[in-house]
């Protein structure tokens, strides 16, 4: 099943959260010298115009990366996922939006690589003609977990894999905590950052459980809500789980999230910053 475009969804509340945790992630794998890995499981196409008529139709963005573009009060730890946005515009204006691939390009170093795998026949040609020519990107049309299995452990022993399927069948969750198994026992030294939407608490909960099951230690889970949980379909929240995070995350997401909350959803927002599973 390929019918999930994120074009509709690009730079919304799940955006700003993803790719702000994505950055500092990032940030901290730069500390060292050595190279690192950046593997993308599910890509997209790489960069997304807010102004396309699928964006404008939602207006999803206007929700989230609108309510803090250009804000003087922005906390300094977010600063890198910006740039990486200004990379694509020109100016104060707001016209595109990073995919996951795009932030990591503007942030690896000549030393560095990336891996990233897109299936959706639309979105794949796109993908590869935004990277074309890049000797640091090597992109796959390829199931997202099979590529993962066959690509760990990487040469550089060092890096992160960003798992954010579009969750559009419920055994996607699960395959998420099957993946995260097989992926941990070839590769334990790596981070895993896995983004999640809470359409249905009760998915999540069951996913966590999967993930504390599977005996890793060192899982944060962060979490940024914009409505209060419901019965009803519908994203009312989203996060990040981080195997590995970098030692700094949790400080650091203890201060933006309150922040973003504030942006974002003053109102009905909620965010959580805890250990699922401690070190």
């Amino acid at each position: 099943m390929l019918s999930y475009r994120h074009s509709f969804h690009a730079g919304n509340h799940a955006d700003v959260v993803k790719h702000i945790v994505q950055s500092l992630i990032l940030d901290a794998l730069k500390q060292k010298e050595k190279p690192f890995v950046y593997h993308d499981t599910h890509s997209g196409v790489g960069r997304y115009d807010l102004q396309d008529e699928r964006s404008e139709k939602t207006g999803e963005f206007k929700q989230g990366i609108a309510r803090i573009w250009g804000r003087d009060d922005i906390p300094a730890d977010i600063q890198s996922y910006l740039d990486a946005i200004q990379v694509l515009n020109d100016g104060e204006e707001l016209r595109y939006y990073p995919g996951s691939p795009k932030v990591a390009r503007a942030q690896i170093r000549e030393q560095d690589r990336m891996v990233l795998t897109e299936l959706h026949p639309s979105d794949f040609p796109l993908l590869l003609q935004e990277f074309r020519g890049d000797r640091q990107v090597k992109i796959y049309k390829e199931d997202a977990f099979a590529r993962l299995k066959a690509s760990l452990p990487p040469k550089e022993r060092r890096g992160v894999v960003l798992i954010d399927p579009p969750y559009e069948l419920k055994h996607e969750y699960m395959d998420v905590v099957k993946a995260i198994d097989e992926s941990y026992k070839r590769w334990a030294t790596g981070t895993y950052a896995i983004w999640y939407p809470v359409v249905y608490r009760e998915t999540i909960d069951k996913m966590l459980k999967g993930l504390k099951d599977l005996g890793i230690s060192k899982i944060l889970q962060i979490e940024l809500g914009v409505e209060p949980d419901t019965e009803e379909r519908g994203m009312t929240a989203s996060g990040m789980i981080v195997i590995n995070p970098p030692w700094k995350l949790e400080s650091q997401m203890q201060t933006i999230l309150p922040w973003l909350q504030q942006a974002i959803a003053p109102t009905h927002g909620h965010h959580t910053v805890e250990w699922v599973v401690p070190e």
